[in-house]
């Protein structure tokens, strides 16, 4: 019998929501995106992504069930799920507040959701062979993680960024040369016309025994390099830092993997749509003989069927969310939501 999950993600500057049947059969995807609002500041103005998924939240979520063909939520779903953190406090209340008005309103079961559990099922919802166990390599704008999923809901985190997540330095350098926001995919359009062996930017940890990592000496390796090699083309600057950050990535990731033991290795997070990290991480993966779950980059950037495909397998594995559950700004992902 089919299950399906309407999920709410507002972590931080998208209003998404969906509808995924059985955990990873799509059946809508709405996202509204808020770049254009927050550029002129160069990042994220919590409370401009607060008001604005208040704006756009209702209309997103009815969106979605209409995709879906869903015109009669109480009967045809059976359950309703949002990110209930990490993220900015004032945007998660938006959607959790939504998300549990409307469950009590069809008279469904809640389940509050781990924002970066959801992105590890981004794969499951284009890969019908995703399965733990497996390494996870988690690379986003707040967040950079290395995990053994041993199971479903089951981590071990083997390695974290110590200082600036990896999308947290692209995007500030992204500025500093002038490339403007969102930094990521800045960068990675002008580092295919630069050359990443220009300059050879420190890669901080990477020889270093275990799994954690260091970005902020990269970032300010670049400030200086710019103010003293002004006339340095700004492709080849990309370049060269793209090709720093990405190599130590694919390093930690292969040593972890081999040391784990595991078969395969998942990519996850914003960072994952990296063109660069997605053709290292590819070759790796196939000279070291393990399988690659890899999202499309559709399903790499914040969206809700991720978070339906995590609210789904949390179903089942230990029952629907307290509707007391709140939302946290910070939340390790190896807790369990509401227990």
């Amino acid at each position: 019998m089919t299950s399906l999950v309407l999920a709410i993600e507002s972590s931080c500057d998208e209003t998404a929501a969906a509808v995924v049947a059985d955990g990873h059969r799509v059946l809508s995807s709405v996202v509204a995106s808020q770049v254009e609002v927050h550029a002129p500041f160069g990042g994220v103005v919590p409370e401009i992504a607060s008001r604005a998924h208040l704006e756009h939240l209702v209309p997103v979520v009815r969106r979605a069930l209409v995709d879906a063909g869903i015109d009669s939520p109480a009967t045809q779903l059976d359950a309703v799920a949002a990110t209930v953190g990490p993220g900015l406090i004032g945007a998660l209340v938006v959607g959790v507040g939504h998300a549990k008005a409307l469950s009590l309103a069809w008279g469904l079961p809640f389940v509050g959701v781990n924002h970066l559990e959801g992105h590890l099922y981004a794969s499951r919802l284009e890969d019908p062979a995703f399965a733990p166990p497996f390494v996870v390599l988690l690379v986003s704008g707040g967040h950079t993680l290395l995990l053994h999923v041993l199971d479903h809901g089951r981590f071990d985190l083997l390695g974290r960024t110590i200082d600036d997540a990896a999308g947290e330095a692209f995007d500030k350098v992204a500025r500093l040369l002038g490339l403007g926001y969102p930094g990521g995919p800045a960068i990675d359009r002008i580092a295919t016309q630069g050359d990443a062996s220009v300059v050879s930017f420190p890669r901080g940890l990477i020889d270093e025994p275990g799994f954690d990592f260091s970005f902020s000496g990269v970032k300010s390796s670049v400030l200086r390099y710019v103010r003293s090699h002004p006339d340095t083309s700004v492709a080849d600057i990309a370049a060269s830092f793209q090709e720093a950050v990405v190599d130590v990535l694919v390093t930690k990731a292969r040593k972890a993997a081999a040391q784990a033991g595991a078969g395969a290795l998942c990519l996850a997070g914003g960072v994952a749509a990296n063109s660069s990290l997605r053709a290292r991480a590819t070759a790796a993966s196939e000279e070291d003989g393990l399988a690659l779950y890899l999202p499309s980059r559709a399903m790499c950037t914040d969206n809700a069927a991720m978070i339906a495909a995590a609210a789904w397998s949390q179903l089942q594995r230990s029952g629907p969310s307290p509707l007391d559950v709140a939302a946290r700004p910070s939340f390790p992902l190896v807790a369990t939501v509401g227990r």
